[in-house]
């Protein structure tokens, strides 16, 4: 049997489906609600909302016609997932419903819960735009704003948290934990949906990221992959770091308990972190150690959240080696 594609989402109800000789062709179940002529995207595709260049949604729109001119097989992607959507929180709800979904738990189902919590809290739409600029200024391997918000599974985890985290708060914690758990399995990264995430957030590569429950995470921050924020135990209550506003804490760190990571801080790769860490210090080891010795500890002058430096504290290694 030829097999069909959903593409209903924005524009009606239709199946894209596959010959046997491999050709595509739609199948229109409504035929008055959408139409046949060829796609063609443009680049203001909301009509009912002045066009402001320097909003991410419009610097997306204008993207996905440059990237499909280029790549015309991309045509039916880009529409389903971006162009044919009047606003970046309907293409959020989708891409996180398509990217979650399961046989039995379909797309269309997600779909309508996402939306609606995205329409009634525009911060998180806010929060959203903020980490697309972290992807795109931060990390040298994003070449656009669609190429993070298709294929960038820490931003798509971040999201899907932030509607998991809206949930848990509303006390439909059932579904803010299925959420946890479909985030999970896709994307690899493990974010309790109790845990408080800020803006401007970029978790680079986030393979193996674990937040726990009462952990929190200010804006600006960056994590790389393999990322723990943990507990120490069986303990309950308040029991995960609090990250501050501009941290960097680098590939394979665990930082266990409550414990506050100062704002402007870096926690180098590898490190294991299970006290307090000053603002603007650099921690590295295991158990991590300060920079400069815990009396006079080296004090940073950038932002390392912004700056990504990783390995400036190299200059100072023959201070921290026992």
């Amino acid at each position: 049997m030829a097999p069909c594609i959903d593409t209903s989402r924005s524009t009606g109800k239709a199946l894209l489906c596959q010959d046997d000789d491999s050709r595509f062709h739609y199948i229109n179940l409504f035929p008055g609600r959408i139409s046949r002529s060829p796609i063609t995207i443009t680049s203001s595709l909301v009509p009912d909302f002045d066009r402001d260049d320097g909003d991410v949604w419009f610097k997306m729109l204008d993207e996905a016609k440059s990237d499909v001119e280029q790549e015309p097989v991309l045509s039916s992607y880009y529409h389903s997932s971006i162009t044919s959507h009047r606003s970046l929180s309907s293409a959020l709800a989708n891409i996180l419903s398509v990217k979650l979904s399961t046989l039995a738990l379909p797309s269309n189902t997600l779909f309508e819960l996402f939306i609606s919590v995205l329409e009634e809290s525009p911060e998180m739409i806010e929060s959203a735009k903020q980490d697309l600029l972290a992807a795109k200024e931060r990390d040298p391997a994003c070449v656009s704003y669609v190429h993070c918000f298709l294929s960038f599974k820490g931003f798509l985890a971040c999201q899907a948290h932030r509607i998991a985290h809206k949930l848990w708060a509303q006390d439909r914690k059932i579904l803010a934990l299925l959420i946890q758990n479909r985030v999970s399995e896709a994307f690899a990264v493990d974010i309790h949906p109790g845990a408080k995430i800020g803006k401007g957030v970029l978790l680079d590569h986030a393979t193996a990221v674990v937040i726990g429950e009462t952990a929190v995470v200010g804006d600006n921050v960056s994590i790389l992959h393999g990322v723990t924020l943990g507990g120490t135990g069986k303990q309950c209550g308040d029991r995960h770091p609090k990250i501050g506003d501009g941290v960097l804490i680098g590939a394979g760190t665990c930082v266990l308990g409550n414990i506050t990571i100062g704002e402007g801080a870096k926690v180098g790769s590898g490190s294991v972190v299970l006290k307090d860490v000053p603002p603007h210090t650099t921690a590295v080891g295991n158990p991590a150690r300060l920079i400069g010795g815990k009396e006079n500890p080296k004090m940073l002058d950038k932002i390392p959240g912004l700056s990504m430096d990783q390995t400036s504290y190299l200059t100072e290694w023959s201070d921290y080696v026992i």
